[in-house]
């Protein structure tokens, strides 16, 4: 089985990462290693960087992807990363990729120029589909298009792929020279039967703090809106935010706010991932994170369109003998 070459851009803890590779278990459930090799990776974030690293066990370059471009390989097969969505969301500044945080697409594009890999893969919020970015989503697809890329993009919802969040996410896809379509993975849990907050957490109500494995919670006091939801039992968790500032959810059955244990489990990674951070920063890296469950469903479909490419090449060289 051939191993793809991967650059992992704007990587964060490494949430995407881990479900493209596989070899984890979550929720009593093992998911398969997948035949992909990260090559490079890097994030801004020190925090995010040390827990990826010890996590993943490869390196990464911390610091901003223009100081470290140049390091990158010659080529790849993919690219994967979720661009920066401040500027993009609706609790954002709503600059658009005219924002300095959004604006970093432009990386992106740039790799992909460079590198020319088979694949990309641009993981964004649901707010880049709202009218008010209309003008930004159609930038970034003609800009990743005329580089020769058949580019596709999908709204999914992580609870429809064995993750318990209600979290929405866009996913943008380029296969270069439309070799080959991607076709997007089917959902896997139906709607009524997904995965709950009490099924993903309930065997956490009567343990005690724990910083070593991020079980502790923020103090902060309900306030309006989101600083005072409480989880519904019967539901899946609602999206884990990283700028939440200790308005996390509350326990749908005890006094508290979740503990970053819990938001983990509710982005779906294993509970050998261990956060190398406090709480705050913990927080974030979690709530920027691409849930590993959903990314490892999305890879299964990456790595078809990516023997594709592979079977394409065997009859090249099958018809040149």
């Amino acid at each position: 089985m051939p191993k793809y070459s991967v650059v992992s851009m704007f990587s964060g803890c490494g949430g995407m990462d881990l479900g493209l590779t596989g070899g984890f278990e979550y929720l009593g459930k093992r998911f398969k290693k997948n035949p992909f090799e990260i090559k490079w990776a890097n994030d801004l974030n020190a925090y995010a960087c040390a827990t990826y690293a010890h996590n993943l066990k490869h390196g990464i370059h911390v610091g901003s992807v223009w100081d470290h471009i140049d390091t990158m390989p010659e080529t790849c097969d993919l690219i994967i990363g979720g661009f920066p969505c401040q500027d993009l969301s609706i609790n954002g500044n709503r600059k658009g990729i005219a924002g300095e945080r959004s604006g970093l697409y432009r990386a992106m594009v740039e790799a992909v120029r460079r590198l020319r890999p088979k694949m990309f893969v641009a993981e964004n919020v649901r707010g880049l589909l709202y009218a008010y970015n209309k003008e930004s989503l159609d930038t970034v697809l003609a800009d990743f298009s005329a580089l020769g890329y058949n580019v596709t993009f999908k709204l999914y919802r992580t609870c429809d792929y064995g993750v318990p969040q209600s979290r929405e996410r866009v996913l943008i896809v380029g296969v270069l020279d439309g070799v080959a379509p991607f076709v997007e993975p089917a959902a896997v849990t139906p709607k009524g039967k997904w995965i709950t907050s009490k099924d993903a957490i309930g065997d956490l109500e009567d343990a005690p703090q724990d910083p070593l494995h991020s079980h502790v919670w923020s103090t902060a006091k309900k306030t309006g809106e989101q600083g005072g939801r409480v989880l519904d039992p019967t539901k899946p968790s609602p999206t884990i935010r990283a700028e939440c500032h200790g308005n996390n959810s509350f326990h749908y059955s005890l006094p508290r706010r979740i503990s970053m244990r819990e938001a983990a489990r509710f982005q779906s990674f294993p509970d050998d991932f261990i956060f190398q951070a406090r709480l705050r920063e913990t927080e974030r890296m979690i709530g920027n994170a691409v849930p590993p469950v959903f990314a490892w469903h999305v890879a299964q479909q990456i790595k078809a369109t990516l023997d594709a490419f592979v079977e394409a090449d065997s009859k090249v060289l099958v018809a040149a003998e």
